[in-house]
């Protein structure tokens, strides 16, 4: 199964540089809806889910919803000071220190997006004794106003308004790797949407295929329980775009590298993988002869979390996205076109039967 390397770089760069933190997916579901023009209908809820029904599925089969999560790690204004400049509240978790000295977009009540930046205070006005007790020093908003009426009447800024990191994507297509923010979870968004969309194409599919690109997972996994609850499936496949440890584990511990595939984890914090369905995965990936890695996670949580609460056996994809939850990760094309293939490999090989057995 091939993809058009331009069209995926394209399809990837509209989804990276698309201003979607949690709460504000709008931008992420107008990218959904343009990809799946002529194919598939695409329904929205008021959690920002996108909710998509290939037009060729009949509706009297099992239903496996596919999912990826359409919002990213951002910020929200919080209050805006005498001084024009304004404190923030995070969307989703960030390293410490990712945030400092890093150049936003902040969107004002008229919905334009301004260019900012998240400063601190020098190191000339940080005094011995904050340095000797570790004082972090508070983040500052600032798009250059001087005062908080300028602020709020040149600026028309507002509390409760959407921050993201004014990252663009980039990508070396020779050599495959794409440079961006948000690829978790939209790297897990293109694989889907591709996936998708080739299963749409097929006639001889034993199960009906939905999707949801879904709202606030960074803040707790929201949007996919509605989106779940919508559906009704019988079981799902979830993308994501999990963090790569290859850069900072020692060999013999790295479980998700980049340029080996999928990775699908047995274990992390909200969910203990169906071991039924996930042998099932990887033996459909290696009856394809399409590269996998598997892992047990300490920390970090999916979609599935929710969902395979209700019943429904979820496995979780992760497309490794080094740097993950700060304002610029890497992606391996091959990567995101290997999880779109299992994905794919996965559902032609469903069967009532085997659902039943999960």
């Amino acid at each position: 199964m091939d993809f058009n390397k331009d069209e995926v770089i394209g399809l990837l760069e509209r989804l990276s540089n698309a201003k979607s933190p949690s709460g504000f997916e709008d931008e992420t579901v107008a990218v959904v809806r343009d990809f799946c023009q002529g194919w598939a209908d695409v329904e929205e809820n008021s959690l920002r889910d996108a909710l998509i029904t290939p037009r060729g599925m009949r509706g009297n089969r099992p239903r496996v919803m596919l999912d990826a999560h359409g919002d990213e790690v951002g910020g929200m204004v919080k209050a805006i000071h005498a001084n024009g400049a304004m404190s923030l509240v995070t969307l989703g978790r960030w390293p410490d220190g990712a945030l400092t000295g890093q150049d936003v977009l902040v969107r004002n009540a008229r919905g334009e997006w301004l260019h900012g930046t998240i400063g601190v205070k020098p190191p000339h006005f940080v005094s011995e004794a904050e340095r000797a007790a570790h004082v972090a020093q508070p983040l500052i908003l600032d798009v250059g106003a001087t005062s908080a009426e300028e602020a709020r009447e040149g600026f028309h800024l507002g509390i409760g308004e959407p921050i993201v990191p004014a990252t663009r994507f980039t990508c070396d297509r020779e050599r495959g790797i794409c440079v961006g923010k948000a690829f978790d979870c939209r790297a897990g968004v293109a694989a889907l949407l591709l996936a998708l969309r080739e299963l749409a194409g097929r006639g001889d599919l034993q199960v009906d295929v939905v999707a949801s690109v879904s709202g606030q997972e960074e803040v707790g996994e929201r949007g996919v329980a509605a989106a779940a609850r919508h559906f009704g499936p019988r079981a799902a496949f979830m993308f994501e775009g999990c963090p790569a440890d290859d850069t900072f584990l020692p060999a013999d511990e790295v479980q998700t590298a980049l340029h080996k595939g999928p990775m699908f984890r047995y274990f992390d914090r909200c969910m203990i993988t169906n071991p039924r369905y996930q042998r099932f995965v990887l033996e459909c990936a290696t009856k394809a002869g399409l590269p996998v890695q598997t892992s047990v996670r300490e920390g970090g949580g999916t979609d599935g979390g929710p969902v395979h609460l209700l019943d429904i056996p979820c496995v979780v994809a992760g497309v490794p996205c080094r740097y993950i939850h700060t304002a610029a990760s890497l992606v391996a094309l091959d990567d995101v076109m290997h999880t779109a293939r299992v994905a794919v490999e996965v559902l032609s090989s469903m069967t009532p039967e085997v659902i039943a057995g999960f």
